[in-house]
């Protein structure tokens, strides 16, 4: 069987070792539209962007790894059509046939429209390589940022560029920074831990447009000698649409990662699976890795359902932010210091972990357990590990 893996990111790179970790002896070709071999992307805001991890250390697998594994990689080609009934996609340097294709084409990063000013060359996201190129040269001390969004990748951004000593102004269109991933008692600590390396924040005001500054719904007008979007992403589809698959939050798979078409399947950020309270679609590394795995067995016949352990992470300053579980729906929080427990109907759904490394892997270990203490019982431990 010749098994084609369609985006060369993280899921790719996991999937492509798994085929051949499971006996997997037929061609395996991954096809990616940069130049680079499969790399990590969470460092690209935080550790690559700060200039303190080379690409040696970014990028996933030796090259001679590749080789070995006699996995071919075709790198900077640029997927225009996938050929259901012929089984090929085509390339910009001509057709590849598959007998089993995988989608990990990942998510593309959210930009301000034109006509706000979100295609300026001072404007940025961070999302690949080429993105930390454009950006990074004007990355120097004393020079005026303005992020705009308050999520992680928009608060990484905003430390790292305080840690090269930029003057840093974040703006969050939303009430709160951290609104559509974490309880506000999370948001606090982080915005606290803001605050006091000099970064300015702004909540709950938008922004009208980019010049020279970046003029606020406020009718004020920040000083602005570089932007960086930080205002999410979108999961990459239109290959899959133009090829009739079932899109639903992303490319829908079945809970073995199957997509509409027998012969396809996805795996990673751009694809969204059956949970146990609707679709879901998750952007973390963890994700990428396990639900790749997972469909790699699947492919050779596995037929097992993917069961995902959300976990998450992010470093800003000199704190790292662990997450575990998903907060989706809940109703209930408790705070610890350092941590935040969340609750739905009872159940410890997530933990979020600043600087407290325990409480993340005893959180992580209750939730993958299906145990739940009770709320006074996390609010009053005095050892946690007692909760295990």
């Amino acid at each position: 069987m010749n098994i084609v893996i369609l985006g060369a990111g993280q899921a790719a790179a996991s999937m492509a070792a798994k085929l051949r970790a499971l006996g997997h002896a037929g061609g395996i070709t991954v096809i990616g539209d940069e130049p680079a071999p499969p790399y990590q992307r969470p460092p690209l805001s935080k550790a690559y962007l700060l200039g303190d991890m080379g690409l040696d250390r970014l990028t996933l697998r030796a090259p001679e790894w590749w080789d070995e594994q006699g996995i071919t990689l075709l790198l900077g080609r640029r997927a225009t059509g996938i050929d259901r009934a012929r089984r090929v996609v085509v390339t910009d340097a001509g057709e590849v046939p598959y007998d089993a294709l995988a989608l990990t084409l990942g998510a593309t990063p959210r930009r301000l429209p034109a006509a706000m000013g979100g295609h300026l060359p001072h404007v940025h996201v961070i999302r690949n390589l080429a993105d930390i190129a454009a950006v990074r040269p004007a990355l120097v001390a004393g020079a005026r940022l303005v992020v705009i969004g308050g999520g992680y990748i928009g608060l990484e951004a905003a430390a790292v560029a305080r840690k090269l000593g930029l003057e840093v102004t974040l703006v969050e269109a939303a009430p709160r920074i951290l609104g559509r991933v974490a309880a506000s008692e999370t948001a606090d600590m982080i915005r606290a831990l803001h605050v006091s390396h000099g970064v300015q924040i702004i909540e709950g005001v938008g922004i009208t447009a980019i010049a020279d500054g970046v003029a606020l719904a406020d009718g004020r007008t920040l000083p602005a000698d570089l932007v960086i979007c930080g205002i999410g992403v979108t999961p990459e589809t239109a290959l899959a649409e133009a090829a009739g698959l079932a899109l639903d939050n992303g490319i829908a798979t079945d809970a073995q990662g199957r997509t509409s078409d027998p012969a396809i399947w996805a795996a990673g950020d751009c694809a969204s699976f059956p949970g146990p309270d609707g679709r879901l679609r998750l952007e973390s590394v963890g994700n990428a890795i396990d639900m790749a795995e997972a469909v790699a067995a699947n492919i050779l016949g596995a037929a097992t359902d993917y069961v995902p352990k959300p976990w998450f992470w992010s470093d800003q300053f000199d704190a790292k932010l662990q997450i575990a579980g998903l907060n989706a729906g809940y109703d209930r929080v408790v705070t610890r210091p350092g941590s935040v427990w969340y609750y739905r109907d009872g159940r410890l759904i997530a933990v979020d972990a600043l600087n407290d490394a325990r409480a993340y892997m005893i959180g992580k270990r209750l939730i993958e357990g299906g145990k739940s203490p009770a709320p006074e019982t996390v609010a009053q431990a005095t050892d946690l590990k007692a909760l295990l």
